[in-house]
């Protein structure tokens, strides 16, 4: 079996109009995935990216993941035109240039921020993937399997000054990783945290950043490989981990990268 291969697997990754959702939508349909990617307002992003298709498996969908009726006409998207899912990447996400778009140079202390931004980020960074899973997860049940990965970034960036609202945000993730994995033990169905490792060059990051800084910028596409093992049956069994994609190492077998590239979801690493 080849892990990387995913034929007749229907996959939906939120967020997946740019940075990191575009590369994941891309590796998942280059690997035989059939994908639907969502955004939640930028129709032309998602379509650009189906419009990049290798394979035309690639449907682009309008859906917010902080709406309940959004995340089920999505799941419901995925069964009616495809028969099933598989695989669901919650990868959707609002950062800090939501709170100011100096984040990196001038932190807002948590007092600072707006109450109507704070909601939106947990809106979306944590009540969007309970959303998302909820809806996905009775039918993953009823198939026996079906990996759900939580998209999530660095310890130190969720404790680091200043990065409240998405700092904590991650860091619920992180704790809805650990307990959904034993929520679903014995179902087939697993949860697990991959993240890329290190600042990203996603839409995330403010265009005022200095150009020696964005050079030091990893290439979303870091996260293909880690997320192509988690996606198949390679992985099965492996359940509550977090997997570092900075730290995966392409020139062994998967099974070696993803064992060095893992820990137990939690705070266990920096």
């Amino acid at each position: 079996m080849n892990p990387g291969r995913l034929e007749a697997h229907v996959a939906i990754v939120t967020g997946g109009g740019r940075g990191l959702g575009r590369a994941m939508v891309l590796g998942l349909e280059a690997a035989g995935a059939r994908v639907i990617a969502t955004a939640a307002r930028e129709a032309a992003e998602v379509e650009a990216v189906a419009a990049e298709s290798v394979n035309g498996h690639i449907t682009p969908m309008i859906a917010d993941v902080a709406r309940e009726e959004d995340c089920d006409r999505v799941v419901a998207m995925a069964r009616e035109r495809f028969g099933r899912l598989d695989i669901l990447v919650n990868n959707a996400a609002r950062g800090m240039k939501y709170v100011s778009e100096r984040f990196l140079s001038e932190p807002t202390r948590f007092w600072e921020a707006h109450p109507e931004v704070w909601r939106m980020v947990i809106d979306t960074n944590v009540t969007g993937p309970f959303l998302m899973a909820r809806a996905a997860v009775p039918g993953m049940i009823a198939a026996g399997h079906g990996p759900i990965i939580n998209i999530t970034m660095n310890h130190s960036t969720m404790r680091r000054r200043g990065f409240s609202p998405y700092g904590p945000s991650k860091a619920a993730l992180e704790s809805e990783t650990i307990i959904w994995a034993q929520d679903l033990e014995g179902t087939g169905v697993t949860v697990n945290a991959l993240l890329p490792g290190g600042p990203t060059a996603t839409g995330m990051i403010p265009e005022g950043l200095a150009q020696e800084a964005r050079s030091n910028l990893l290439d979303p596409t870091i996260i293909v490989p880690p997320l192509l093992w988690l996606a198949s049956e390679a992985s099965s069994g492996v359940t509550g981990r977090r997997l570092d994609a900075s730290r995966w190492q392409r020139e062994v077998s998967a099974s070696e990268a993803a064992a060095k590239s893992m820990a137990d979801a939690g705070w266990t690493v920096g």
